[in-house]
């Protein structure tokens, strides 16, 4: 029988190695420094795109984190309705599930100083599920779970592999009142590390039916924000995960069972968090270059389906649309015919706004022309 954590006489008072830690926890606040020295030095347009574009991948990732693929266009007209953007050439319905998911994304960092309750929890829960179905299964919405076994499992229905079984439900409630204690009462720990106990805990408890892994990062974001002690987002720590999918979960598993020690998890946790910040710096970089651009083509004529297209390559970055835009990418996205595609493709060459990447004619691809635009 497997000796899951929670069993341990020690529960819940985790231990770790601060001598092995002290290298990784300094060069992640190294890191995190850095970024938010830039973050002073950056303008306030390049600032309410950054916030945008990261509240966007956070709502992605760790939706896909746990296999739930949203419309991207959807989440950015919903974060730009939200913060008073004009994104050019995107306009859909409201979607619930993402306004949903904005809601308690958004309260987790601009509400960083109110405590962390079980109501919060269960409103965040309930932003999750509006509709009070998982998929197809109807589940315990805005509370936490009911009677029976909580397991992670994997494989097939009748030969099930069990990765972990959450602590009981009956003691769920006594358990989530002292983690809420132990969060909102603990400023002792290092903020890091304080947001990858808190998440890992968390993920433990499994308190709810459903959702505890969006739940959990929203944590960690809330966690993140009262280190940092800012409303606003400038790195996303789900979108770190989401690349190292494998390792989280595989981390989480190995923390599951054994002692108290969670100095691995801790580790892992830093290296990812770290990931995030650099990534993020980079990406700053690529935002100054997007608002030169529109700088240099202010009084370009360019039209609506154009303007998509040309902000979802400079949105990818210098090194992130795969193979150039294509006619084909270009229909994809602006829903036109090959003919009206090639020719708004080649107007945009014709104004310096691309390049071709490959040979000419109808295959042919296309990209930002970086060096031209200049800091």
């Amino acid at each position: 029988m497997t000796h899951w954590i929670w069993s341990n006489k020690d529960w819940p008072n985790f231990s770790w190695d601060a001598e092995k830690l002290s290298l990784h926890l300094s060069s992640a606040r190294l890191a995190q420094g850095k970024l938010l020295g830039i973050i002073q030095t950056i303008n306030d347009e390049v600032s309410d795109e950054m916030d945008a574009i990261i509240l966007a991948a956070q709502a992605i990732d760790t939706s896909a984190i746990e296999g739930e693929r949203l419309n991207r266009d959807s989440v950015r007209s919903s974060i730009a309705n939200r913060l008073g953007l004009d994104i050019a050439g995107i306009s859909t319905q409201p979607d619930r599930y993402i306004e949903g998911l904005l809601d308690m994304l958004l309260d987790a960092t601009q509400n960083y100083s109110a405590l962390l309750t079980l109501e919060r929890l269960y409103g965040w829960h309930a932003a999750l599920f509006p509709t009070g179905y998982s998929g197809i299964r109807k589940i315990t919405v805005g509370s936490l779970r009911e009677p029976g076994p909580m397991q992670i499992v994997s494989g097939r229905p009748d030969r099930p592999t069990i990765h972990y079984e959450a602590p009981p439900a009956k003691g769920i409630k006594n358990e989530m009142n002292r983690f809420l204690s132990w969060f909102n009462d603990n400023a002792v720990i290092d903020g890091l590390l304080r947001a990858g106990i808190a998440h890992l805990w968390f993920e433990l408890l499994h308190p709810f039916e459903d959702g505890n892994g969006r739940v959990g990062r929203a944590i960690i974001d809330l966690a993140l924000a009262q280190d940092e002690k800012l409303k606003s987002r400038y790195y996303s720590l789900s979108s770190a995960i989401m690349n190292d999918r494998k390792n989280y979960y595989a981390s989480l598993e190995k923390s599951c069972c054994g002692d108290m020690d969670i100095t691995p998890w801790l580790i892992w946790f830093l290296g990812c968090f770290k990931d995030a910040i650099n990534h993020s710096i980079k990406m700053i970089d690529d935002i100054s270059y997007k608002s030169h651009f529109w700088e240099r083509h202010a009084r370009t004529e360019i039209n609506t389906r154009q303007a998509k297209v040309l902000n979802r390559l400079l949105d990818a970055g210098r090194d992130g649309f795969i193979g150039g835009m294509t006619t084909r990418k270009y229909m994809q996205l602006t829903k036109i015919s090959r003919a009206t595609a090639y020719r708004e493709l080649i107007d945009l060459v014709d104004k310096k706004c691309l390049r071709p990447t490959t040979e000419k004619g109808r295959s042919a691809a296309y990209e930002i022309d970086w060096s031209a635009i200049g800091k």
